[in-house]
């Protein structure tokens, strides 16, 4: 592997998931209403660095991300400014209605400590073994580089495949014989 391709953390067959998110399911709690979650994920609006997601009422944020089908996730990217980008964050795969209240309650796929070198946009290697049939993705950005009140997120990338990409080719010689 080559140095090059271990810093981009996107590899032979890893796309941006963005075209694969269920926009219809996709929830955000606590967000601010003028500064939501499309200003960071989607596509010309996460690009903009003038728009971006911003909590509301403290410094978390919980997303839901639901998938039109079946994912593997392989790494994740964040932007956002140095001082109230997000800082620890949690991600769960398939738990679906997770709210703050219960948010604790459940063991993450994976958590994440973000540096602010982290929040230029470099994605973010994960369990990968943790992320290899997603339905759903659950973000709980817990707290902040500075422990402010405000979290502001420019941009989110999921990095990953689709399941469907299996070679299937391979499986119809074996039913042949």
């Amino acid at each position: 592997m080559s140095g090059e391709s271990a810093t981009t953390a996107v590899h032979k067959g890893q796309v941006d998931l963005l075209d694969f998110i269920d926009w219809t399911g996709v929830e955000c709690l606590n967000q601010k209403t003028n500064n939501s979650l499309p200003n960071a994920i989607k596509q010309g609006y996460r690009e903009d660095d003038g728009l971006h997601l911003e909590s509301d009422a403290d410094e978390q944020l919980l997303l839901y991300i639901p998938f039109t089908q079946v994912i593997k996730l392989y790494s994740v990217a964040f932007k956002g400014p140095e001082d109230e980008g997000p800082k620890t964050v949690k991600l769960f795969s398939n738990k679906e209605h997770m709210g703050f209240s219960n948010v604790n309650d459940y063991p993450p796929s994976d958590t994440l400590v973000l540096s602010p070198e982290n929040l230029k946009g470099k994605p973010v290697l994960l369990k990968y073994v943790k992320f290899q049939n997603v339905r759903s993705l659950t973000i709980f950005i817990e707290d902040n580089q500075t422990d402010s009140e405000i979290t502001k997120v420019q941009k989110i990338m999921l990095i990953g495949s689709t399941v469907e990409t299996t070679d299937m080719k391979g499986l119809k010689k074996i039913e042949d014989h």
